[in-house]
Parts: C-alpha cells; sequence; structure tokens
C-alpha cells in the first residue's frame, strides 16, 4: 500500500519532467458558486491529463531489464497517450492496447508520442485482455491505469502542490474512476492535513466507487455511457479501494446535463478546455451537491482536456438549449402564400434571431392544408423562448418544442 514517503520520492523522481500545473482562483464564477473555488489545470499537462505523473512514476522505477523488455497497457486514451509519449522519452519500447471503436484522434495521438498501437476489442475489458496476452506471449511489462502503487503515489504528487499552492485550502474536490488520482491525492493531503476535506465525485452512469462503497468492497459494475468517458469505470481497484475507504470524506454523483454544462461554463466563461471527466468537480459545486459554504476555499481539479472537437460542438449545442439561448421550435400552421413572412416576422419582433428553417408536409403528423415549420432560434433565456412561443401561440400557430 502506498504510503505519504512513497509520494513524496515520487516528487523528487518525477518533479522536474512533469508541469507544476497552476491553481488559481477562478474570477467568473464568483456569482455561481458558495465557495472560493481554485482551479487545478492538470489539462495544461504535455499529454493532457493528470496521467504523466503516474505513468512517468511507473515508468521511472523499472529496472535496466524491464525497460529493455518493453511495457505494455491498455486505454482508451489518456493512460495511453501518457504512457506512450513518457515511454519513448526515456527510450524504453511500448505497447497500447485501445478498444477498436477508441476515437481516431486518440490512436493517432498515441501513435504519435511512439507507441506500437493494437485495437482489440468491443470494451477496454476486452482490450485488458488482450493487453495480459501480450504481457505473456512476449514478456513486456505491464503498466496498469490505476491499479498500481507506483501509479497511485505518482498521482499524489498533484496533493503536495496543491498544499503549497493553495496553504489555506478546505476541501478538494477530485473525480473518480478507478480512484487513482482521488487516492494519490487525498493520501498526500490527509497526511500532512488531516482538517483538509477530499471529495469524490463520479458520473451518475458509472458510480462503481459508490457502490463498492456502500458493499464495502471492490465491486463490478454495469457502466452507461457518458460524456465522462475518463471516469467510466467498471470497478474501483484493489489499491485504491481501502485509500478511498481511509482519506475520501465523502463520494457524490453527478448527471450528464450536469457534466455538459460544467464542460461549457469553463470554455465559455474560464476560457479553457476540458474534457467530461475533468468537468465533474465543477458539476458538483454548480449542482449542490457537495457541502461546502460561503468562504471556504475549495479546489476543483480539471483533471484532463482531451475531448473530442466533435463532442465539444454537441456539448455546446446542448449547452445553449438547456440556458434557453438556443431553441427549435414546430410550428404548424395553414399552408398559405406569405405564412413563412408572418411567422418570421413575428420572431424577429420578439426578439429572437433565426437561425435555420425547413418545411415538413409529406411526412408530418399534419392535416394535408397545413405545413409544419421547424425552426432554429438565438434566444436569451428560457423565458424568452417561452415568450416566442406564447407571441406565436397567440396569432393561432400551434407551437412545440422540438427536443
Amino acid at each position: 500500500m502506498p504510503t505519504l514517503r512513497d509520494v513524496e520520492e515520487a516528487r523528487v523522481r518525477i518533479g522536474d519532467q512533469i508541469v507544476a500545473t497552476p491553481c488559481r482562483s477562478s474570477l467568473v464564477l464568483d456569482d455561481l458558486l458558495a465557495c472560493q473555488v481554485f482551479f487545478k489545470y492538470e489539462n495544461h499537462q504535455r499529454t493532457g491529463s493528470f496521467k504523466d505523473r503516474g505513468a512517468l512514476n511507473r515508468l521511472s522505477r523499472l529496472s535496466a531489464a524491464e525497460r529493455a523488455r518493453g511495457v505494455v497497457a491498455a486505454s482508451a486514451g489518456n493512460h495511453a497517450q501518457a504512457l506512450a509519449y513518457h515511454a519513448t522519452r526515456l527510450g524504453i519500447p511500448s505497447t497500447v492496447v485501445m478498444p477498436e471503436a477508441t476515437p481516431t484522434i486518440k490512436v493517432m495521438n498515441t501513435r504519435r508520442h511512439g507507441a506500437r498501437v493494437e485495437q482489440a476489442g468491443a470494451t477496454l475489458t476486452e482490450s485488458l485482455e488482450t493487453a495480459h496476452g501480450l504481457e505473456r506471449d512476449e514478456g513486456l511489462v505491464f503498466v496498469h491505469p490505476y491499479d498500481d502503487p507506483a501509479v497511485v503515489a505518482g498521482q499524489g504528487t498533484l496533493g503536495l502542490e496543491l498544499l503549497e499552492q493553495v496553504p489555506d485550502l478546505d476541501a478538494v474536490v477530485v473525480p473518480i474512476g478507478g480512484g487513482g488520482l482521488v487516492s494519490g491525492t487525498a493520501l498526500a493531503l490527509k497526511s500532512r492535513r488531516p482538517d483538509v476535506r477530499v471529495y469524490g465525485v463520479e458520473a451518475a452512469a458509472a458510480p462503481s466507487a459508490r457502490i463498492s462503497r456502500e458493499q464495502g468492497r471492490p465491486v463490478t459494475i454495469e457502466s452507461s455511457e457518458t460524456i465522462a468517458d475518463g471516469i467510466a469505470v467498471k470497478r474501483v481497484g484493489d489499491v485504491t479501494f481501502p485509500l478511498i475507504e481511509t482519506y475520501v470524506d465523502e463520494i457524490v454523483e453527478v448527471s450528464e446535463n450536469d457534466i455538459a454544462s460544467a464542460v461549457l461554463l469553463l470554455l465559455e466563461r474560464q476560457k479553457t478546455v476540458v474534457e467530461g471527466a475533468g468537468a465533474v468537480p465543477l458539476a458538483a459545486l454548480l449542482s449542490g451537491v457537495l457541502p461546502v459554504g460561503p468562504g471556504e476555499r475549495v479546489v476543483a481539479v480539471l483533471a484532463g482536456g482531451n475531448i473530442d472537437i466533435n463532442i465539444v460542438s454537441r456539448i455546446i449545442d446542448r449547452g445553449l438549449v438547456m440556458d434557453g439561448r438556443a431553441a427549435r421550435l414546430l410550428v404548424t400552421g395553414r399552408d398559405r402564400p406569405g405564412f413563412l413572412a408572418r411567422l418570421t416576422g413575428a420572431v424577429a419582433g420578439a426578439g429572437a434571431n433565426v437561425l435555420e428553417v425547413s418545411h415538413r408536409r409529406s411526412f408530418a403528423d399534419i392535416t394535408v392544408g397545413d405545413v409544419e415549420i421547424l425552426m432554429h432560434l438565438e434566444t436569451r433565456s428560457p423565458e424568452h423562448v417561452e415568450e416566442v412561443i406564447g407571441v406565436l401561440s397567440e396569432m393561432g400557430y400551434t407551437v412545440a418544442i422540438d427536443t
């Protein structure tokens, strides 16, 4: 089981090879939060996530014979890139097994960092089986993404940095997947400052740590799809679970909508790109599920920024709709000359901007003499959307929100 001494030694070992990422107070979210929040920008690491810490510490502890054999891992993203980059830099051959459906950009980045990439299996669990097969057949050294004492100790160096950057902090909010980051960080913090509260946050679609805590042992769950794919783990680690039980004060969950809103808020107001898994601490603070109060100094760990651009686009669209700054309305009326002109004029008069319009006649569930118009609008707020709907309804049109 890793100790504070292991974390301190890891910091000496890797300190000059990783980024001591900034931890800064947010100046633009005070109106939304009940505490003073500081963001720890782990998305500024060389490969875009905290995984640099644990992967590098594990690689740095390999013997000369193990380095010559090379390493193997299974990962769908961040661990793969961190291992590939630091292994190549240290002259260690690396192989990463990734699920067949892994986004192309993540596969390309891992190869670009110098790893041999094998794609096998529909899930990460199946990829792990392939990786262990390569471990046996080729004599490679397996590097687990989280369930390894050296990896945990490497992640714990983040906690030591926090104590120096925000010496009077009251609480730290950390994402939980397999538990490597939260257990290492909590170990470091609580060993030095037992009064600091540590909260772990999971996606509600993959609550393996919470369920394991309820059962008193690591259990395997059936997780669902989530935009926080970096923490969509079916089972916490055997190494990490006892540390979580000892040092983590509370585990909470956040919804997909909460996560999407946090990603969008960080992008729009904090001017930083964070992946779903990295945004769950802010999602927890915004949703009010954490017991933090006015005046408390709370660090939210932005664990990573490796997000697919297509996902960013979808999150932006979804977030705008949730905020009432975009709406898709289905408007039905009599199919007569001038109908569209009157409709768009009414929308403009209500202060909304028409972004896109399409007619539906043949395949809409309407009478023969009617036409259905799908309107994509730019609006100001949920109240403004209701105002537009009210104006159109008063004109005799049937209006519905298209979901």
